[in-house]
């Protein structure tokens, strides 16, 4: 409030004083009450300071309205209803214009005005994207049911037997250890592989078999640019009369020519499982043109990709299954591994840091 105008409200404030008669007192102030609201409806608001200054005029602690409850006291009592309403309603009025001028204010900063333009084009949403896991087991998924497999799931969390038992894990294997899986309680853990699954379907489904089984996994193991204590596999398992390795190496083939290239070159070497015999480990060929293939490779120039075999007799007999009539192969992969491979990764826990400029880099990306 300017020098100015506190001068005015003190020799106003004397004036009231030194009149003799309580029924004059009342008078003046609701005259004075009409004054105020003729002047703060002409009040010039325009900008922010403007603003301000009306709050100080009127609204302050030692403002206008503050000295009018200062005074009502005086007001004899046949009219303190009349007048102390007259004071409210001022009140309101001052509050009314203040907070429709500000919230002006504030949508003219935001760009936006009081009545909306139809005939303008509406913001710019961005577009979100799939995650590169997501990318990648989607078009695994569509390349194997393509080739006859069903998808199956089950749960996370899993009981010895179709975790361990029903897949010829001996009782001593280091799989069972803590040290190599997160166990809840005794015989309950987290799934250490989606193989659980198959159980499942061979236990509950008929002859022939043909499905696939994605699905995160935990293992207790470090973290690292190269291995998480969760990530995703995708499991397939084939089973009906007469399946042979034969038929194992041609779909594994076929898969990796549709999803690497139809040039890609692959190979099988022996391995060892617990629920497939004979097992083997399949690579793809890189080669060793690029200081990334060579250190992706280890100077090989060969990449493990997933792991297979045909299903032991054992899992098939503790699964219902006559092993004497019926045979199969089953196969797992890891998708993370896959999807470094294809956008070129170099640390597995990128994927899992929720970085949205990691994951905008794969809008519109289709594999």
């Amino acid at each position: 409030m300017c020098r100015t105008q506190i001068g005015f409200v003190h020799d106003w404030v004397n004036a009231i004083t030194f009149v003799g008669s309580n029924f004059q007192k009342g008078k003046m102030i609701k005259s004075r009450i009409q004054e105020l609201k003729s002047e703060a409806q002409a009040f010039a608001i325009t900008d922010p300071d403007s603003l301000e200054q009306f709050r100080l005029r009127f609204l302050a602690k030692k403002g206008e309205l503050n000295e009018l409850f200062k005074l009502f006291k005086e007001v004899p009592n046949e009219e303190k209803r009349e007048v102390g309403q007259l004071i409210n309603d001022l009140k309101g009025d001052l509050q009314t214009i203040f907070e429709e001028k500000q919230a002006q204010m504030e949508s003219s900063e935001d760009g936006q005005s009081d009545v909306a333009d139809p005939s303008l084009p509406g913001p710019n949403i961005p577009l979100g994207s799939r995650h590169p896991l997501s990318l990648v087991l989607n078009r695994m998924t569509e390349i194997f049911e393509k080739m006859g497999f069903s998808i199956s799931e089950g749960p996370e969390i899993e009981d010895d037997w179709h975790n361990f038992s029903a897949l010829n894990f001996p009782p001593n294997h280091p799989a069972r250890d803590m040290q190599d899986t997160f166990f809840i309680e005794d015989e309950i853990s987290l799934r250490t592989h989606t193989s659980s699954v198959q159980v499942r379907v061979m236990e509950r489904e008929k002859v022939p078999i043909r499905t696939i089984s994605p699905g995160r996994v935990y293992r207790n193991e470090a973290i690292s640019a190269r291995s998480n204590s969760f990530f995703h596999q995708i499991e397939g398992l084939y089973i009906d009369e007469g399946v042979s390795f034969a038929d194992l190496k041609q779909t594994l083939f076929l898969f990796v020519q549709e999803l690497f290239g139809p040039d890609t070159k692959v190979r099988f070497r022996p391995s060892y499982f617990p629920f497939t015999e004979p097992s083997a480990e399949m690579d793809i060929y890189l080669g060793t043109e690029t200081e990334g293939d060579r250190r992706l490779t280890k100077g090989s120039g060969w990449l493990e990709i997933l792991g297979c075999g045909m299903v032991d007799v054992n899992v098939l007999e503790n699964c219902g299954i006559d092993s004497k009539k019926y045979s199969g192969f089953a196969f797992g992969m890891g998708i993370e591994r896959i999807a470094m491979f294809r956008f070129g990764v170099k640390d597995l826990r990128t994927f899992f840091d929720n970085d949205k400029r990691f994951l905008e880099q794969f809008s519109g990306v289709n594999l």
